[in-house]
């Protein structure tokens, strides 16, 4: 590819702007953007300035760089990165880029790039008499198949000879390129063979019937639900009888006889196994009423004011003919303290804060790249709400808040620390001096 450079001081405005419509459009443009990723309209901005001047000068550049908040090297490498940016004057009615690439060359592009020499100009990027007309040299156009061809400003002439192109550069010459019909050039539809159509000419006979699946059969489960959610046949709740008993329920079965608020429902069940298994990691031994089929003849419910404890079952709540062993207890889950470095549960009441709150306003930390919403509230709800604090970080404290919120390795591959440290040193300037962009 060759060097791409802006064009001389002689021929470069004074100014830029665009027209109240343009202004318009571009402004609209921008706002489709979330906060923070304006800059990502620099290309569309770019064109909409080329197909107003023909040309993208140096003051162009310089207007949308101001317009997004850009650097203006920043721009500069967009615009002289991608070919479609004209950087210099071009003619005012007609720009013919002709492909050059295999296709169109072994198609005829060779006769089309005559024609450009002896009716505008002999060499490329140069404007004919009038300033009406340059041309140049392309790569690929993207209509191979309709070789040779050639692009003016956003529409594409296919399957072109050279007494067609010097038709077609005739026309746009007078200020008649409106009169051209873009597309193919000879007698087909787009891209299809030349003389119409010449395979699948029959009509077509078969009928695609759409596959219903057949319905499952009465009282199962669909095929996506899960196993336990299927319901009992021809019963409008889930029983106890209708799926298999996990752990949680053979623990802390509902009381037969007992109001509908006594019962145990699946989601308290498993919550307090879950806090039972933390308890038993917490002061290593297991819970002995929280396993499977558990039948001990007396639990801790029973030694305590002799069985009669406020809301445990005891021998005198079992129905006539049942012992002691038959009434299932329900006991309140033992829940321990959270390990060092490491956030309670949500069965025991969500993240508590592991780091010491400053005082005064929180900074804004989804100014870090890789913090949004969600996790600056719990970086907050840890006790970090500073840049500073995340900046000063000891690796043992990454391992803590990493294993407290459950997201290992963000913070080394977000670059978290560097980040931080730059905001607190000197906020969004001092970042944007730094690595070149805006935050986020």
């Amino acid at each position: 590819m060759s060097v791409r450079r802006l064009a001389d001081e002689s021929v470069q405005p004074a100014s830029f702007a665009f027209t109240d419509a343009n202004q318009a459009w571009a402004e609209k443009r921008i706002a489709l953007y979330p906060a923070g990723r304006q800059q990502s309209a620099v290309i569309p901005l770019l064109m909409r300035a080329q197909d107003q001047d023909g040309w993208v000068s140096r003051a162009t550049i310089e207007k949308v760089a101001e317009m997004l908040g850009m650097p203006y090297i920043r721009v500069l490498e967009v615009a002289t990165f991608y070919t479609q940016f004209q950087l210099q004057p071009v003619g005012s009615r007609a720009h013919v880029q002709v492909c050059g690439t295999t296709p169109c060359m072994l198609r005829g592009a060779g006769e089309l790039i005559e024609v450009c020499k002896s009716k505008i100009h002999h060499e490329p990027h140069h404007l004919n008499g009038d300033g009406t007309l340059s041309w140049e040299e392309v790569e690929c156009a993207g209509a191979c198949v309709n070789a040779p061809m050639v692009t003016i400003y956003h529409d594409t002439y296919e399957d072109l000879t050279a007494g067609r192109l010097e038709e077609i550069i005739d026309a746009f010459h007078a200020g008649r390129g409106d009169t051209i019909r873009p597309g193919t050039q000879i007698e087909r539809l787009n891209a299809a063979a030349e003389g119409g159509q010449t395979t699948l000419l029959e009509t077509p006979t078969a009928k695609r019937e759409r596959f219903v699946p057949p319905a499952p059969p009465e009282g199962a489960a669909p095929p996506d639900a899960p196993a336990s959610a299927a319901p009992a046949a021809k019963s409008p709740e889930p029983t106890t009888a209708s799926r298999p008993k996990d752990v949680s329920e053979e623990s802390a079965p509902a009381l037969k006889g007992t109001p509908q608020e006594a019962k145990v429902s699946r989601a308290k069940a498993e919550g307090e196994r879950k806090a039972a298994s933390a308890a038993a990691k917490a002061d290593g031994e297991p819970n002995k009423e929280m396993r499977p089929n558990a039948t001990g003849a007396e639990s801790d419910a029973s030694k305590i004011d002799g069985g009669k404890a406020p809301g445990k079952a005891t021998a005198s709540a079992a129905p006539a003919g049942a012992t002691a062993t038959d009434v299932p207890k329900e006991e309140p889950a033992k829940v321990a303290a959270p390990a060092e470095g490491l956030s309670p549960t949500a069965e025991t009441g969500g993240p508590v804060p592991i780091f010491q709150r400053p005082e005064g306003p929180a900074d804004d930390l989804k100014l870090i790249s890789g913090v949004g919403p969600v996790m600056e509230g719990k970086l907050n709800s840890v006790g970090i709400i500073k840049w500073s604090q995340v900046a000063a970080m000891t690796p043992e404290e990454i391992e803590r808040l990493e294993s407290s919120l459950n997201f290992r390795g963000r913070v080394a591959r977000d670059n978290w620390l560097a980040q931080a440290e730059v905001l607190a040193r000197g906020g969004i300037e001092e970042y944007r001096k730094v690595f070149g962009k805006d935050p986020r």
